[in-house]
């Protein structure tokens, strides 16, 4: 399995295009944000856990197609202050998530399980047997 480059950091022409876009609130490309994630590879599974502040359950959508697993969620900015006066920094981000990875041949897609608590998602994705074959004993006739 293998993460799919969003972004190299080291771009400056992207890094100056998308440098205000948790800032601005309506973006007609629409801005993604690829969270945070670690990856284990376990022994019979790989574990992706992923770190969504501020998105709901029901946000979250996890899909496979043609081996690549996508994760997209969507934090809305539901706390609109209607106080006086500017907003000085805004680092808390709103928008949407996107992340993908790729899966390869060693993954069982049917049976890849998620859970999602205190604004962690976690994915279990078991690996597939490696089909050994058996040895096999032949009559002489």
């Amino acid at each position: 399995m293998s993460l799919i480059q969003r972004n190299n950091p080291f771009d400056l022409d992207r890094f100056f295009d998308n440098f205000l876009a948790p800032a601005s609130s309506n973006n007609e490309m629409g801005s993604f944000f690829a969270p945070r994630v670690d990856v284990r590879d376990g022994e019979d599974h790989y574990e992706i856990t992923a770190e969504l502040p501020g998105v709901d359950k029901k946000n979250i959508h996890v899909h496979v197609k043609d081996g690549v697993l996508t994760l997209e969620a969507e934090a809305s900015q539901s706390e609109k202050e209607e106080k006086g006066g500017r907003v000085i920094r805004q680092e808390r981000r709103y928008g949407r998530y996107l992340r993908s990875f790729d899966l390869g041949g060693d993954v069982h897609d049917e049976d890849i399980n998620a859970s999602f608590k205190d604004g962690v998602l976690t994915l279990t994705a078991p690996k597939v047997k490696p089909n050994v074959p058996e040895p096999r004993r032949i009559e002489i006739q």
